[in-house]
C-alpha cells in the first residue's frame, strides 16, 4: 500500500496516510500569546485543515493525545473540546500534563488519528445503481444474488 505524505518539510510530514489511516502530526496554535481557550480553537481548526486535505475528518478520529502545559486550564480546554468533538464517534484519548513543550507560550498541543473516509468508487457506485433498479423477485421467488 502507497504512503501519502501532506505538507512535506525538511523535519517532518504534518500528516501521513498509510493503509487508510491518517497520523497527524502534534498541532498548535498560530496565537502563542493567546489563553488555553483560542490556542485550543486555533489547534482544532487546523487539525480540521489536516484532516480535510487526507480525506477524512473528526467524526473518523479513532485516537487522540492532548499534551497540556498546565491542568488548571483542563476544565478550559475541554470546554472548547467538547464543542469540536464528534459526540456520535468521539475517539479514545489522552490527556498529559507537560510543563515543557516547544514554545514556553504553548498551553496545548495536540495529536491525532484518524480513519480516511470510504470513497465510493464508480464500479461500486454502477454497482449500488444497478441494485436498486433490479425489478423484486416474484413472490415464492428468492431473488439471485450476484
Amino acid at each position: 500500500m502507497a504512503i501519502k505524505r501532506i505538507d512535506v518539510g525538511t523535519r517532518m510530514s504534518e500528516a501521513v496516510v498509510h493503509n487508510g489511516t491518517v497520523y497527524l502530526s502534534g498541532s498548535a496554535a498560530d496565537s502563542m500569546d493567546a489563553n488555553i481557550t483560542v490556542q485550543t480553537q486555533e489547534t482544532l481548526a487546523y487539525i480540521d485543515q489536516m484532516l480535510a486535505k487526507a480525506g477524512s475528518d473528526k467524526s473518523q478520529l479513532l485516537s487522540a493525545v492532548i499534551w497540556i502545559q498546565s491542568f488548571k486550564d483542563f476544565a478550559a480546554m475541554n470546554a472548547v473540546w467538547d464543542k469540536w468533538v464528534d459526540p456520535k464517534n468521539p475517539p479514545v484519548r489522552a490527556c498529559v500534563h507537560s510543563a515543557e513543550l516547544f514554545d514556553d507560550r504553548c498551553l496545548v498541543e495536540i495529536k491525532v488519528i484518524a480513519a480516511v473516509k470510504e470513497r465510493s468508487t464508480p464500479r461500486k457506485a454502477a454497482r449500488r445503481a444497478a441494485t436498486a433498479r433490479r425489478a423484486p423477485a416474484k413472490k415464492g421467488k428468492k431473488a439471485k444474488r450476484r
